[in-house]
């Protein structure tokens, strides 16, 4: 896998966007939306949402997923739950 990070667009309310990542945060993040049982948009705009209403609005979206990975896989780690 790439460490360059690779853009890939999103579509969040009716509104496309790219977002630039690392390779195996997009694959983690897929596999998040899959485990959630949603569409990648679905969740990008999730995490857009609670970045607009946070602590940090003026981050940009690809840290905000990238900080969503992050946190899914401390959670689980905490849990002692195996994550692929």
């Amino acid at each position: 896998m790439s460490a360059r990070p690779v853009k890939h667009s999103l579509t969040l309310r009716g509104h496309r966007t790219s977002v630039s990542l690392e390779e195996p945060f997009w694959h983690a993040f897929r596999e998040i939306a899959r485990e959630r049982g949603m569409p990648l948009n679905e969740l990008a705009a999730e995490i857009d949402a609670a970045r607009a209403a946070g602590d940090a609005p003026d981050s940009g979206l690809a840290s905000a997923i990238r900080v969503h990975v992050l946190d899914h896989y401390r959670a689980a780690a905490r849990r002692g739950t195996p994550e692929t």
